[in-house]
């Protein structure tokens, strides 16, 4: 077969079996939208015609006694966590709770940096070995802390709630935590990364990701029955909740073998009938921003495929084997979009590759070529079909980074979402050559930066 019949076959085979990909996972995301908005009309049509809104101030405080443990890893994290624990101190102000921090004898500089803050609430966990291990190993051992410190103190924890080195905490937390724990075993409240001057591609595609994610995408994965995944961050896990699942593991709630604790936890949570629930509300009236975790996420791109990498690992091969497809239709729906990361990766691949090929083939067509493939009338359907739909998907990544951040950052979502897309690539190559090389895995950090503004 000569090259300008070959070159043709090939880049038709390739946008055919994007534009197959794009279509379904277009409608997947097309049924969420419409769930989305359907059940949010339903819900101004009933609910709160009947109902006030919801505020944290306004919520009844529950009668539960107990206290609460925030626990806080920290490997290499000298630069970020002094900082985070004054301002944690600063913006929980007075209640009853403690601050567990675990570090390792092998990083001195955190551990100095953990003891500069003196306060009676902060619990500086030393580990009996040397890090990095992973994080769900360190937080097994923030968790045999907690164990200590409940029998010192003769009164058991109410929830543990899970936060980074680098997250900037919301006031109403520790109180929302506080009124709505004994109403469900885990509580995820949103995630909303902060706005970097200096990385507007890379760090702000994270911004419109979480967006839509925590502005819709969890949303309606509890409205369908599916357990809600923790981000472990601003994530509460009812006492009992955790003690059970420490029983049925030898002790070590969290698994040490896993690059996404946090996302399984939630998920097993709810495997054994309890409920988790993604609480999105204001503080007080005439609040628009929602209370919720702020950080910075990774500005440059190796960093942002690393951490990438680690949550496909963890996600989608991993959590196959680990996890399994258990629950009702919309248990299984949801971990099926949760795996789908590679295959996706391998469709956008593909479909760069065939828009590459097609410009290509048509510049050599311009000069003369008798190159340029026909196209065939189904890949002509969809190619129709996908730009509507990509159209409408561009919309919606827009208008939720709109709702969040304004719309300067709305349009800028748009030509972010090519940025996602790459390094969307390259992350599922980096965790798929991690997971067939089956080498043990540390804590794949990040460096962190905790901003000034919120330094107490």
């Amino acid at each position: 077969m000569s090259a300008t019949s070959l070159l043709p076959s090939i880049a038709e085979e390739l946008a055919l079996f994007a534009a197959v990909g794009f279509f379904i996972f277009a409608l997947d995301d097309l049924l969420v939208d419409l769930l989305y908005f359907t059940r949010r009309l339903w819900r101004h049509a009933t609910v709160y015609r009947r109902y006030p809104r919801a505020f944290a101030q306004t919520i009844e405080k529950a009668d539960q006694p107990g206290w609460m443990a925030v626990f806080i890893p920290a490997w290499d994290e000298a630069g970020v966590i002094a900082d985070m624990l004054r301002a944690t101190l600063g913006r929980f102000g007075q209640g009853d709770y403690r601050l567990f921090v675990g570090h390792y004898p092998n990083d001195p500089r955190t551990a100095r940096a953990i003891r500069s803050v003196e306060d009676d609430r902060v619990i500086a966990v030393e580990l009996p070995h040397d890090g990095p291990t992973t994080k769900a190993d360190c937080l097994n051992h923030l968790y045999r802390a907690l164990l200590d410190e409940e029998r010192a103190r003769g009164i058991p924890a109410k929830a543990v709630i899970l936060h980074d080195a680098e997250d900037v905490v919301h006031p109403m937390e520790l109180p929302l935590f506080d009124r709505l724990i004994d109403r469900a075993g885990a509580i995820q409240l949103p995630v909303v990364p902060l706005l970097d001057p200096a990385s507007t591609w890379v760090a702000g595609h994270y911004c419109d990701e979480f967006a839509e994610s925590h502005g819709k995408d969890l949303v309606v994965r509890e409205a369908v029955g599916a357990a809600v995944p923790l981000a472990g961050v601003a994530c509460a896990i009812r006492r009992d909740g955790l003690s059970a699942i420490a029983e049925a593991q030898q002790g070590r709630p969290f698994d040490a073998d896993s690059q996404t604790e946090d996302y399984e936890l939630g998920l097993r949570l709810g495997a054994r009938g309890l409920r988790t629930i993604f609480v999105r509300i204001p503080a007080m009236p005439g609040d628009e921003a929602k209370v919720a975790s702020r950080g910075h996420f990774p500005g440059h791109f190796s960093a942002a495929v690393r951490q990438k990498a680690r949550w496909i690992g963890g996600i989608a091969f991993a959590g196959w084997d680990r996890l399994g497809w258990r629950g009702g239709w919309g248990e299984r729906w949801m971990r099926l979009r949760d795996r789908r990361g590679p295959l996706a990766a391998l469709l956008l691949l593909a479909g760069y590759g065939a828009l590459l090929l097609w410009s290509q083939l048509w510049i050599a067509a311009q000069l003369g070529a008798p190159v340029m493939p026909d196209v065939s009338p189904l890949l002509g359907w969809l190619l129709v079909a996908n730009a509507l739909l990509l159209t409408w998907r561009v919309a919606m990544r827009a208008l939720f980074t709109t709702m969040t951040y304004g719309p300067v950052q709305g349009l800028l979502a748009i030509p972010r979402l090519i940025v996602g897309n790459v390094i969307a690539i390259f992350a599922a190559w980096r965790a798929l050559r991690h997971h067939l090389s089956r080498r043990p895995r540390g804590w794949d950090k990040t460096d962190h930066v905790f901003p000034k503004e919120y330094v107490a």
